[in-house]
């Protein structure tokens, strides 16, 4: 073999060795290819078959919890929030008692006479209505030497007031004729004590007499109501001469008599020893169907000898005859 033979034939061995390795750089690349296209192709899945238990559970605690929810729904009970209210009822009194016991004391409290033995017995009498302590407190309000005796003529009670359940202020008047030598005076005075009331109901005064004010005439006039010319002449004279009618009979009727002139009981049977003398300023204001009548019936009391003078609201109706209606 030549020189160039073996020449040729190195060149050939380059050739195919560079030609085997385009072969496998080729078939690396196609299958790279390939790989890659199979990984485009196959859709990507959610494998659950190792947590099927742990699902299974998930739906059964849901599903729990759903039913429970409407299970309390139907069965829960309303729990409110209650304030508790204590209620205190207050004590009721019979007030008369009250009253009574404060007017008898005033009674030993306002007279007083000049003797010793006449201050002495006041004293012992006081202490069955004050307390110690203000018995104490009155024991020298009648010296020995006082120059007046006091005669109680009258005790006026205003008003009582309850402060609590057991204490009452109790506002009155007393009317006292004071003698000094051989000259009287009448004197009236107003004054509140405070009256506490036991569970027993006994008292006792513990506060003193101190001055007060007793109430004073108002300076009020109600208004003067008149005929608003809603009745007729004719017919205010057959309501008057009904009136009169009636008012004549009225002292001495009894029920069944009343019955003719008057309905469902609306005036009382009284039975008085008067005489009807006249009415004193009748008006007559018409209102639906029946007549309001505002009227004044003078009397002469027969027992007094003295004139009464009674005064009237009434509802009047005609049917077929008028009579007082309620």
């Amino acid at each position: 073999m030549t020189r160039k033979d073996r020449r040729n034939k190195v060149i050939e061995k380059e050739v195919q060795r560079e030609m085997q390795k385009v072969k496998k750089q080729e078939t690396k690349t196609s299958k790279k290819q390939a790989q890659a296209r199979k990984q485009r192709k196959t859709p990507p899945t959610i494998k659950v078959g190792t947590h099927k238990k742990l699902t299974i559970a998930l739906w059964v605690l849901l599903i729990s919890s759903v039913s429970f929810g409407v299970y309390k729904n139907f069965t829960a009970i309303d729990i409110h929030t209650i304030h508790e209210r204590e209620v205190v009822e207050q004590r009721i009194v019979d007030t008369n008692r009250v009253e009574s016991f404060v007017e008898a004391f005033a009674i030993e409290y306002f007279a007083w006479g000049q003797s010793q033995d006449a201050i002495d017995t006041r004293n012992e009498r006081l202490k069955g209505y004050l307390t110690e302590e203000l018995s104490q407190l009155n024991f020298d309000m009648i010296r020995a030497d006082i120059p007046t005796s006091s005669h109680v003529q009258n005790v006026q009670m205003w008003n009582v007031t309850q402060n609590n359940d057991m204490t009452f202020t109790v506002t009155f008047s007393v009317e006292q004729q004071i003698t000094e030598s051989e000259t009287s005076t009448t004197i009236t005075g107003a004054y509140h004590v405070v009256v506490h009331v036991d569970e027993n109901e006994n008292m006792v005064i513990i506060k003193n007499p101190t001055m007060d004010r007793k109430p004073q005439k108002s300076d009020y006039q109600p208004k003067q109501i008149e005929s608003d010319g809603t009745v007729d002449a004719v017919t205010s004279e057959e309501i008057t001469s009904f009136l009169e009618t009636f008012f004549k009979l009225y002292p001495t009727a009894t029920e069944k008599e009343l019955a003719y002139y008057v309905s469902d009981n609306v005036l009382p049977v009284v039975q008085k020893n008067y005489v009807f003398a006249e009415l004193v300023n009748p008006v007559y204001i018409m209102e639906d169907d029946y007549v309001n009548v505002i009227v004044g019936v003078k009397y002469l009391d027969q027992d007094t000898k003295t004139v009464q003078v009674s005064q009237y609201e009434l509802r009047v109706v005609k049917e077929g005859n008028w009579f007082v209606s309620n």
